[in-house]
């Protein structure tokens, strides 16, 4: 039997990250790239939200949120995903 607070946190997770289905060409390479585009939404969001509220500095967020743009770079160039 699954009790409130199981129910709670699932809500909750579901409102925090959630999860849209593929839609487009399936190919393995694309369903990885959608998930990895979406990995990268989320944590940037979260920086996002982190420094607005001061809890790290405007040049933090950036270099993290560049960093997560070159991993997500580097990941369409491993998959050979568009131009």
């Amino acid at each position: 039997m699954v009790n409130s607070n199981d129910r709670a946190r699932a809500d909750k997770d579901s409102f925090l990250y959630p999860h849209v289905p593929y839609r487009g060409d399936f190919t393995p390479g694309n369903v990885v790239f959608n998930a990895n585009l979406q990995e990268f939404a989320q944590r940037v969001n979260v920086l996002c939200n982190l420094e607005t509220a001061g809890k790290i500095s405007t040049e933090e967020a950036y270099q993290q949120i560049k960093d997560l743009w070159k991993q997500l770079k580097q990941s369409k160039k491993e998959l050979g995903i568009g131009p």
